[in-house]
């Protein structure tokens, strides 16, 4: 039964495997669109019930200009978009998969025109392509059975299977699911700028962006311990990436 187990989440792993051309790499997807694309729109209405709305018609007029020029480029126009402005001063964006974008009034503010807002709505649409949430509840449930198996095969009772279960969790979370997260972000931001450019954006303002994000703060605790890279990272692969394509 021992054997059985571990080769049975090979299996499972091995089907569930599939190539995502905008990346150019395998993914890992056992979740379906269906659920995630439930928990959106429910993340969705928690955000329109929670959340004060802006109805300054410049600002909002501002998201939903910008904002349907990268979904187009970003191959999203199967579907209707919603755009809204919220007020709050952090400096934060979110694309949901069923066709939603919401924009903090504090990005906007921090935003020094409208191609440094498309760098971050391109980074946001890049996830939803990416299919990074799929990926990262599919990391998170594999990661889940794999430990499950790990334990029953070593046994509950012996130094390993309670070490297993002591410390699993964490360990998953350090070694696996948070580097995956970071090679998201960084995936999204060579995305983004791809989309923003085929909109009609300047490329380079998504590193003129995060330069002043840097200058905002960067938070100083170490990598392995985020699930984003530094600011310096991300400036540096982006700047990387741009050379490497001539913009």
């Amino acid at each position: 039964m021992r054997h059985v187990l571990p080769l049975a989440l090979i299996a499972l792993a091995l089907s569930a495997c599939a190539y995502n051309p905008d990346l150019g790499r395998q993914q890992l997807l056992i979740v379906g669109d269906s659920g995630l694309a439930a928990a959106g729109e429910k993340a969705w209405k928690d955000t329109l019930r929670t959340s004060h709305l802006s109805s300054d018609v410049d600002r909002n007029a501002r998201v939903q200009a910008v904002g349907a020029r990268v979904v187009a480029a970003a191959g999203l126009s199967d579907r209707s978009w919603d755009y809204v402005v919220l007020l709050d001063e952090a400096p934060n964006a979110f694309v949901l998969p069923g066709g939603h974008v919401g924009v903090t009034v504090g990005l906007l503010d921090l935003a020094a025109n409208d191609d440094q807002l498309a760098a971050v709505i391109g980074h946001e649409a890049a996830h939803v392509v990416a299919r990074h949430a799929a990926e990262r509840q599919s990391q998170s449930a594999a990661s889940r059975v794999l430990l499950a198996g790990a334990e029953a095969a070593a046994g509950e009772s012996s130094q390993l299977g309670r070490g297993l279960k002591a410390y699993g969790d964490d360990a998953s979370r350090l070694a696996f699911l948070l580097p995956f997260s970071r090679q998201h972000e960084l995936e999204a931001d060579r995305l983004g700028v791809d989309y923003m450019r085929r909109a009609g954006y300047r490329p380079r303002e998504a590193v003129a962006l995060w330069r002043m994000m840097q200058v905002q703060g960067d938070s100083g605790a170490p990598q392995f311990l985020s699930t984003h890279p530094s600011d310096s990272v991300r400036i540096a692969a982006l700047e990387a990436y741009l050379s490497s394509r001539g913009w």
